[in-house]
């Protein structure tokens, strides 16, 4: 029987690249891993160079030190002197991580949000119809309106009836406003598995799809430890795992709030997380309990599940851990919401992340 032969894989490098480019991808790759510390991944870029032979007599990490600095990817110019990168190297990884992700999706046109129902909306189409009780004043076609008074009543004796009015047919298009948050607690680390770099390209390359393709979409980021805060988009590099226990009461709580002060009517929640939630804070005081499923805990989950499901935002749960232990309470939490729920690997959540908010945006919640 023949079997397969395995040798060591080399990646080739883009011959549509040069050495500065394909470098850059590498480095970009290590500012998400070290959470934008410039020190470190240049660090681990120039280990891997050693090991790798990534640079060539021509052109070493030195060079591709300076020409950081002189494109504007990197400065120094801070009162410690040290590496810091630049506006334009944020965009440039959430980019990168929208083409990793999201690479293979067809391109289509900016803001193209489409569903099957036409009514109040942006974008004007070339079909009319007749006035309806109900239609706002400024969707009134004068020019054709008037040619329509004309033909019914002559010029000699011109008068504008609730017949001759014509309305000019627009476009409905779905708006969302979705909220994304990350599990951000100490499991996020454990057990030699990071999952916290993946999610955090996987925000990045949502951010980025929504600002570049659907910009009248809105999407708020929180991350939730023992509490709950929101963060900005160009904060997401240097997003850090922290000695938390799992407050997904603060997280769902603070959710909700940034939906009110929102006004489209699709509304919705992704959740990222890879475990149980564990904590609930009091006051001042941190209820904690790590051990199993704390009813106190799991009930004032269940709680905000519900009231969610009230006011029409489903939630949808991204679990990436295997435990049949903790899918169960994500199963007991999808039913109470009526939202959505996803068991990913690491390597397959961008997808279904996408996956789910294209389907939802044709969604009248």
């Amino acid at each position: 029987m023949i079997g397969y032969r395995f040798t060591q894989f080399i990646p080739e490098k883009d011959p549509e690249k040069n050495a500065f480019d394909n470098l850059l991808n590498i480095f970009l790759q290590l500012m998400v891993i070290t959470s934008g510390n410039v020190n470190e991944a240049l660090s681990w870029l120039t280990n891997l160079d050693r090991e790798h032979n990534l640079t060539n007599p021509e052109y070493g990490i030195g060079n591709f030190i300076e020409d950081l600095k002189n494109k504007g990817y990197i400065t120094d110019e801070n009162e410690r002197g040290e590496f810091k990168i630049t506006a334009k190297s944020e965009q440039q990884i959430r980019k990168s991580a929208l083409e990793e992700i999201f690479g293979k999706l067809k391109k289509s046109g900016k803001g193209n949000h489409r569903t099957n129902f036409s009514g109040i909306g942006d974008e004007i189409t070339s079909d009319y119809r007749e006035f309806q009780f109900g239609d706002s004043l400024e969707q009134i076609e004068m020019t054709e309106s008037l040619r329509n008074a004309q033909i019914n009543h002559g010029l000699n004796d011109l008068m504008l009836t609730e017949d001759d009015l014509e309305i000019r047919e627009k476009e409905f298009k779905a708006q969302t406003s979705t909220v994304l948050m990350i599990d951000i607690s100490h499991s996020m680390i454990l057990y030699g598995e990071d999952r916290i770099t993946p999610a955090k390209k996987v925000a990045m390359a949502l951010a980025e799809l929504i600002t570049k393709k659907y910009p009248k979409d809105t999407l708020d980021i929180l991350v939730f430890g023992n509490d709950a805060w929101q963060i900005e988009i160009k904060d997401l590099p240097y997003l850090n795992v922290g000695p938390y226990h799992t407050n997904t009461v603060a997280g769902l709580e603070l959710a909700m709030d940034l939906l009110r002060r929102r006004k489209n009517k699709n509304k919705q929640i992704f959740m990222i997380t890879d475990g149980k939630p564990t904590c609930l804070k009091e006051g001042i005081k941190y209820y904690k309990n790590s051990f199993g499923l704390d009813p106190k805990i799991l009930n004032r989950t269940l709680n905000l599940a519900a009231q969610c499901r009230r006011i029409h935002v489903p939630i949808t749960t991204f679990m990436i851990a295997s435990d049949p232990y903790l899918q169960e309470f994500v199963r007991e939490f999808t039913e109470v919401n009526n939202g959505n729920a996803y068991y990913s690997s690491l390597q397959g959540l961008g997808n279904l992340i996408f996956e789910d908010y294209k389907r939802n945006r044709r969604k009248n919640f």
